[in-house]
């Protein structure tokens, strides 16, 4: 099973908000996840960037494979 770190979008119609979940790679982007690591909220000035750093952590460390946004999205975090 292919396990990967992903964003989930949420909100209104042109006022999007996501939510940093960790997923099977076979399952749709807004279906289920196995767990919620954390938000992004690109409509604020500045964006808001939220992880759960222990989460985050351990589910890189078992092999999770995060998708470029949310790698860069990691990096300013400060987390990868």
């Amino acid at each position: 099973m292919a396990v990967k770190m992903r964003l989930k979008r949420m909100g209104q119609k042109k006022a999007p908000f996501y939510r940093i979940v960790v997923a099977d790679s076979r399952s749709p982007r807004d279906g289920r996840f196995i767990e919620e690591i954390g938000y992004y909220d690109p409509t604020t000035e500045p964006s808001v960037i939220k992880f759960n750093e222990e989460s985050a952590k351990k589910w890189l460390g078992t092999g999770a494979q995060p998708t470029e946004v949310v790698s860069k999205l990691l990096k300013i975090a400060g987390i990868q």
